[in-house]
């Protein structure tokens, strides 16, 4: 089955090329072109990925990322016509998971959708009754087959980043990682040096999985290095 994607930009010109080119490799495409149309669509179309611009009438990108993310993990790619730092950043604070700077390569996008998509693979393929491998460590459970964390047994909301991020954190226990390392073992391609991506990231963890995110007991700083994970 055809995975489907959600274009949600407020330029015809730029849907009708995206849609176009994502015909091209096999997805559905549903588009929308402002931001209320963007989050309706969202929840009726149930998509399995989201192309999201930021400047948009109605409601900006990064108010439809929040809310979104108040109800699904679904990957979020944001679109900016700017690249400044601050709106990486606050794409990455509302949510995102990737991003992609106007004006943007065919190719490139493709290649971000393919990845994002990737991920979330394992996911849906893993029956419920048939997950195995969880790692444990004290009350965090991090389910690597679907996906799941889980703290005290309830189930913590992650973005695919996020769950990306911690569960590499844990595999390598007590291992110091530079965020330059992380950037290029979580993110891969994307990122090109942004190492920003990372302490927001982290933050935003430790925010969801500890006691008091200002006083870590997974996530560890080493000043001056990088993070790593203790149990």
């Amino acid at each position: 089955m055809a995975k489907k994607i959600l274009v949600v930009d407020d330029e015809q010109s730029i849907v009708n090329i995206i849609a176009y080119n994502l015909k091209k490799e096999g997805y559905e495409v549903v588009c929308a072109q402002d931001g209320e149309q963007g989050y309706e669509a969202a929840q009726t179309e149930d998509p399995d990925l989201i192309l999201l611009d930021i400047m948009m009438p109605k409601m900006d990108g990064y108010e439809v990322c929040r809310k979104i993310r108040e109800k699904s993990s679904v990957p979020i790619i944001m679109l900016t016509a700017r690249a400044d730092e601050v709106d990486k950043v606050m794409g990455l604070e509302t949510g995102a998971d990737d991003y992609v700077t106007k004006p943007f390569g065919v190719r490139e996008l493709m290649a971000r959708v393919k990845a994002n998509l990737r991920r979330t693979e394992p996911a849906k393929e893993t029956p419920k009754n048939q997950s195995e491998n969880v790692l444990s460590f004290g009350e965090l459970d991090i389910d690597v087959d679907r996906y799941t964390v889980y703290k005290k047994g309830e189930t913590i909301n992650l973005t695919l980043r996020e769950f990306e991020l911690l569960k590499y954190l844990a595999v390598h226990q007590s291992q110091i990682f530079t965020r330059e390392v992380l950037l290029e073992q979580v993110w891969g391609y994307a990122f090109y040096g942004d190492v920003r991506a990372v302490d927001v990231t982290i933050r935003r963890l430790r925010e969801k999985i500890e006691d008091d995110a200002g006083k870590p007991k997974y996530i560890m700083t080493k000043r001056g290095i990088g993070y790593y994970f203790v149990s």
